[in-house]
């Protein structure tokens, strides 16, 4: 890891939207980088992982969404 040199967010997003440059990641990558990604767990909604099981065509799972008024 090369500790000294930093990305930018405009060179960290040109990379994460050229499909070449991703290709170049393996899944063990990918799935890192999946699941550490997101600041929290407001930003983990229904609609999100609805979204992501269409886009990923995976239709033996579904989301249901309740409510828990209770604080932990």
């Amino acid at each position: 890891m090369n500790i000294g040199k930093k990305i930018s967010r405009e060179d960290f997003m040109e990379f994460f939207r050229n499909i070449d440059e991703l290709n170049q990641l393996t899944p063990d990558d990918r799935i890192e980088i999946f699941k550490s990604i997101l600041l929290g767990s407001s930003d983990i909604t229904k609609e999100l992982l609805d979204d992501l099981l269409i886009n990923y065509s995976v239709d033996n799972l579904g989301v249901i969404e309740f409510y828990n008024d209770e604080k932990q």
